[in-house]
């Protein structure tokens, strides 16, 4: 059995309150430790996050110009912690099918488009448009074609875009012929299909806008018909309705940047058709001839143009074009409208 003296007892008892004392500390100096491990790092305030404008465009028309000179609407966005990015469609009816889909903010598309659209649940606003350009889209046939006249028409295939500008030009030029679409047989083609199946003689007649109009003139096409007197033939910016609503600051700086591009394209066609040659694979005599038959400017939706727009969906919703009923004026945000600086 081990014994202990009664000296070594007392020397015990005097150092052990040093001792605990020690634990404790180092129990502190661990939980200290852990406290400042488990508390968050602070790194200042959050880096804001960068602001996107989504924009629809064709290998012709505005958008793809503004793509190829953007340097300024990249620094006027940047300005704002923003930037732009570009999404390429091969026409209108696909760009709202997109902004649909949440995947473009704003759009360039013809007068027709939007009627379609809103009919099919798009939720897009009107917020701009091209003053009317109605010679830029006509109703032709080939050189040789028999067909001499609109009334010799009837029982034939005209080819157009589905939902496109020209669908209410057929539309309208048929009436004035005191025609219907079921006097003729329509055939649904794009511009790419549309072209060879005209050219080979599959269909007698083809409804179609610049530059393709152009270009088919070009080769000796003869016009039935072109929009004077029909249709306005207007191009609307159309944005997403969310967006337009969030982000007016953004959309106003895009729409700014597609009026000084319009004004410089009214100076500078021939530069304007070299750019869009280059990008589209269509001709540059025909690209000059389209902008020949531009109309240049950036205006504001009014309710006249919202008028226009009601007959072309009350036309089609007569003709059973479209699925359902639609006011235009649902389509219209006013704070969204654009409208250039005094």
């Amino acid at each position: 059995m081990l014994t202990t003296s009664p000296k070594a007892w007392l020397s015990l008892l005097a150092v052990l309150p040093a001792l605990l004392g020690g634990c404790h500390e180092q129990a502190d100096e661990s939980a200290s430790k852990a406290a400042v491990s488990a508390a968050p790092a602070t790194l200042g305030p959050a880096p804001k996050l960068e602001r996107t404008v989504r924009i629809g465009y064709q290998k012709i028309g505005a958008p793809f110009l503004l793509k190829s000179r953007s340097q300024d609407l990249d620094k006027h966005l940047a300005e704002k912690g923003a930037k732009a990015e570009w999404k390429e469609f091969k026409h209108g009816p696909g760009v709202l099918e997109a902004i649909k889909a949440k995947e473009v903010d704003v759009g360039y598309v013809g007068e027709t488009p939007p009627v379609f659209a809103q009919a099919g649940g798009v939720d897009f606003v009107y917020v701009a448009s091209d003053p009317p350009a109605p010679k830029a889209e006509a109703l032709i046939v080939r050189k040789d074609s028999p067909i001499k006249s609109l009334r010799d028409l009837k029982g034939k295939k005209v080819a157009l875009n589905r939902g496109s500008n020209v669908h209410y030009l057929l539309v309208r030029a048929l009436e004035s012929a005191k025609l219907t679409l079921k006097d003729i047989e329509v055939v649904y083609l794009a511009p790419g299909d549309a072209r060879p199946a005209y050219d080979s003689g599959k269909v007698d007649a083809w409804v179609i806008w610049d530059p393709f109009l152009a270009a088919a003139e070009n080769a000796g096409s003869r016009q039935l018909a072109n929009g004077e007197g029909l249709v306005d033939n207007r191009l609307f910016y159309v944005a997403r309705r969310q967006f337009a609503q969030d982000e007016p600051e953004l959309l106003r700086a895009t729409l700014d940047e597609f009026q000084a591009l319009s004004n410089w394209e009214s100076k500078n066609a021939e530069e304007a058709s070299k750019i869009l040659a280059a990008s589209s694979g269509v001709a540059y005599e025909a690209l000059l001839l389209t902008e020949q038959r531009h109309a240049y400017g950036v205006l504001p939706v009014t309710d006249a143009v919202l008028d226009t727009q009601q007959k072309i969906a009350d036309s089609f919703s007569k003709l059973e074009l479209i699925p359902k009923e639609i006011k235009t004026r649902d389509a219209f945000l006013p704070a969204a409208v654009y409208a250039a600086k005094p």
